[in-house]
């Protein structure tokens, strides 16, 4: 069932020129979706210190590919970017590649990275994309999906490293504290990049008409 026309606006994606062949038209969404995933790939490499805390730009990858893409073609992104990581291509944020990434504390973020681009393609197809006070509320939401998934998974996996229970406060303090304000810094990165991108478009449009 396809949502209404008012509630279900085209994302940037959907201005890629698509062919009325039905497997030129998926072929299309694969390359998408492969775009996406060197886009999180290369940003996730990109890392910069607040304090002591290496902070990536990973997230924004996330949210930008997310919002672009749309809600399903995001999700399918990064499913594609963890499959990939899984299989040992160098595509996560740190050194460490290949099913032992699993066993690492921050795989729980990138398992929450599918649910976020999901939401960030969500608003966007809502059109909350094209403006940037609501563009930035809903890529906070969808920036704060990986910690529900990552914060219990990295103490599931510090818990059955040291052998120990770990307390609330050390996971809030390890995982969550430390990337609020690059988290909100991200969104806000977003907030302006994805509507600065819109009016790129409409300018275009304008011209052409």
């Amino acid at each position: 069932m396809s949502l209404p026309a008012a509630l279900h606006r085209p994302v940037l994606a959907d201005l890629v020129p698509r062919p009325s062949a039905r497997s030129r038209a998926l072929a299309t969404d694969a390359a998408l979706v492969l775009t996406g995933v060197v886009v999180v790939s290369l940003l996730a490499k990109v890392s910069f210190f607040i304090g002591p805390v290496p902070i990536t730009g990973q997230t924004l990858g996330v949210i930008l590919v997310g919002a672009a893409l749309g809600a399903r073609r995001g999700a399918a992104a990064l499913t594609t970017y963890l499959v990939a990581g899984l299989a040992g291509l160098p595509v996560f944020a740190g050194p460490v590649a290949g099913p032992a990434y699993a066993l690492m504390p921050s795989f729980g973020f990138v398992l929450g990275f599918i649910p976020a681009a999901f939401l960030a393609g969500w608003f966007a197809e809502r059109a909350w994309d094209r403006r940037p006070v609501l563009a930035f509320a809903g890529f906070v939401a969808a920036s704060v999906v990986p910690f529900l998934v990552g914060v219990p998974y990295m103490a599931l996996i510090l818990s059955a490293v040291s052998g120990v229970h770990v307390t609330a406060a050390l996971v809030l303090e390890a995982g969550v504290f430390p990337f609020i304000v690059p988290g909100l810094i991200k969104a806000a990165a977003a907030a302006l990049l994805i509507p600065a991108a819109w009016l790129a478009v409409r300018s275009v449009e304008r011209r052409r008409g």
